[in-house]
């Protein structure tokens, strides 16, 4: 059985999706969470689902949402273990952090389970009790060898394993889509030499705010740039960990303030990303610190050029002048710079991009990725059996 906390549809579910696709038929999955995006897609799988409250907890104390966050998760635990047990689970996969927290809540032992962190959590008390409290799982199942160093350190006794993210390669095929067209459709914007764009949802520690200073800098430079920032700020509740509206609303005035209005197209939520992402001339990926980064895998299937940033998971996916950059955070002259380095040389970048699909065929495919899941359930089993 797999658990999530939410039912909106973020680089963790995306993930998930692909996951369920591809599992061996041996696997008789049943999806917990909230009704929404996410449970529409799984059913549109074949895939049954059951209902469980959203939780929009945070690692961040507070006097009224802390509580109110428990309160929910306390619910939500009891969901969890009614369904398993109603299931005859004999796995459950908590697919995030908070999905864990209301895995150990529910208390299924002697099920085996599973806590997939994709995370990296600030350091800090609340984040030691967190990361002890998910270790309890039969095992804990990193993105990145950078996120599994982050758990260990905060909870050595946990058995880590990694697996790192996977997507379908048919589906992410740049033959399918015409880039031509998918250019067309941007209208003036797919008429820039340098068409850039950021795929994440809209929170600081994505670095949106580097992408536009870059493309300030850029044009500063003469050179005829246009910024998509494709998602939006998907967790706006109180309890969460940063004031996404604000970040967005401070977005904004940077982009007033350089005068890039007509430079900077904000595109939201859609469902034509595969179309805007074989559209660009080069994925950014600024965050300040990124656990994996799955938005990396899409672009580079596409054969567009990535650069992402050098701090988290990206190095253990992006081959350094291979089939990509590695850019520190932060440092919008270094990413404009790097933009240059590929826009300026058309055959490089195009070299990139071929460089980029070849690296996610030999290593990061769907069909990979459920067989490394699998033999992580296995042996989640075996373990618990022997306990």
């Amino acid at each position: 059985m797999y658990v999530n906390h939410t039912a909106a549809v973020s680089g963790a579910e995306r993930s998930l999706l692909a996951l369920l696709a591809a599992l061996s038929p041996e696997v008789e999955p049943l999806l917990a969470s909230p009704r929404g995006r996410l449970s529409e897609a799984v059913e549109r799988l074949g895939i049954a689902t059951t209902p469980i409250v959203d939780t929009a907890g945070s690692l961040r104390l507070h006097p009224l949402h802390t509580p109110r966050a428990l309160a929910e998760m306390s619910v939500a635990a009891l969901q969890v273990r009614r369904a398993a047990r109603g299931h005859r689970a004999d796995l459950v996969h908590a697919n995030s952090i908070r999905a864990g927290l209301e895995l150990a809540l529910a208390r299924v032992a002697p099920v085996a389970s599973i806590v997939h962190v994709r995370d990296c959590l600030p350091p800090g008390a609340l984040t030691t009790a967190t990361m002890r409290l998910i270790a309890t799982a039969t095992t804990v199942l990193a993105n990145s060898h950078y996120t599994a160093a982050t758990v260990r350190s905060a909870a050595p006794n946990a058995h880590v394993e990694v697996v790192h993210p996977a997507i379908d390669l048919a589906e992410f095929d740049p033959a399918r889509i015409d880039r031509a067209q998918a250019r067309a459709k941007l209208g003036v914007a797919g008429t820039r030499r340098a068409l850039l764009g950021v795929v994440a949802q809209l929170s600081p520690w994505k670095g949106q705010d580097t992408a536009i200073e870059a493309l300030k800098l850029l044009r500063e430079q003469g050179v005829d740039a246009h910024l998509l920032l494709i998602g939006s700020a998907k967790f706006v509740a109180s309890a969460t960990r940063f004031d996404n509206e604000a970040y967005v609303a401070g977005l904004q005035q940077i982009v007033s303030a350089a005068g890039l209005e007509d430079r900077v197209s904000w595109l939201g939520e859609r469902d034509d990303v595969l179309e805007l992402v074989r559209a660009l001339d080069v994925l950014l990926l600024p965050s300040h610190e990124e656990p994996f980064g799955r938005a990396l895998l899409e672009a580079m299937a596409l054969e567009v050029p990535v650069l992402a940033t050098s701090v988290g998971g990206p190095p253990e996916l992006v081959r350094e002048g291979r089939d990509g950059y590695l850019v520190a955070p932060r440092e919008p002259a270094a990413w404009a710079q790097a933009v240059r380095r590929i826009i300026e040389g058309p055959e490089q970048g195009r070299a990139l991009g071929r460089a980029g699909r070849e690296r996610i065929a030999e290593a990061f495919g769907a069909e990979q990725h459920a067989a490394a899941t699998l033999a992580v359930y296995r042996s989640a089993i075996a373990r618990r059996r022997r306990a």
